[in-house]
């Protein structure tokens, strides 16, 4: 089975895809159907997740409440996802990537994201030595209520505010909502100015947010090491 429909990205532009406002930005299915499903069918189990709760952050910014899983070989987690991984860890999808985000030489960090009631993802702008991220969405139209929020939004600032700063949402001039519900996925290109969040969610509590990240990041030794010792795992095939 395929899970990416490379075409997808393919087609988008440079100049397309630059020109997004407030930043960069791609908001839409890259994945096929079949592969959407597949994945949205075997999600890792939650009893394998980390939880991550009232972890400071920089400037002050409120904490990102949620369940991490990072992938690293030999992770059990179920096969479609295993094939999946190996898919992006192509050279198809790693050009693709590298050409949309102006880079050379992008490694990737893989993780999953479950968010529960009552979370949130406070405005805040991406660490400096990323390219940038790929969000990939799964929860389907069957499962998640829109009422319920979790939506990634795209947060405009004008270019005014400092990266090392906590802002509410009623600094930004203008909030873009992404479509996250069903196969959708976004990527994004990492700046001083790419500002996003989500609001609190507020879902029944079996239910999660759930989020599968590519970050891209440079081919750095120092960055390597440093992901390493801190239990993170780069990839480059």
């Amino acid at each position: 089975m395929k899970y990416l429909d490379i075409d997808k990205l393919r087609k988008l532009s440079n100049a397309e895809f630059l020109a997004v406002k407030p930043y960069p930005f791609f908001n839409s299915p890259v994945l096929t159907e079949e592969g959407f499903r597949e994945l949205l069918d075997n999600m890792p189990p939650l009893e394998m997740f980390d939880g991550i709760f009232a972890k400071e952050r920089r400037a002050g910014q409120a904490p990102h409440d949620r369940y991490s899983l990072e992938y690293s070989p030999g992770l059990q987690v179920p096969a479609p996802w295993q094939a999946f991984i190996q898919e992006l860890c192509s050279d198809d999808y790693r050009n693709e990537i590298e050409r949309l985000l102006g880079a050379r030489k992008v490694d990737f960090r893989f993780h999953w994201h479950y968010t529960p009631s009552g979370a949130d993802v406070s405005p805040h702008c991406d660490a400096r030595r990323e390219h940038g991220s790929h969000l990939f969405y799964f929860n389907s139209e069957q499962d998640w209520d829109p009422a319920w929020g979790g939506a990634t939004l795209a947060l405009d600032d004008g270019g005014r505010l400092s990266y090392d700063s906590a802002p509410g949402y009623e600094e930004f001039d203008d909030i873009v909502e992404f479509d996250s519900i069903g196969n959708y996925s976004a990527l994004m290109l990492r700046t001083d100015h790419a500002w996003h969040a989500v609001r609190p969610i507020n879902c029944p509590e079996d239910k999660l947010r759930r989020v599968f990240i590519v970050v891209c990041i440079p081919n750095n030794l120092f960055w390597k090491v440093r992901d390493r010792l801190i239990g993170k795992t780069i990839y480059r095939f």
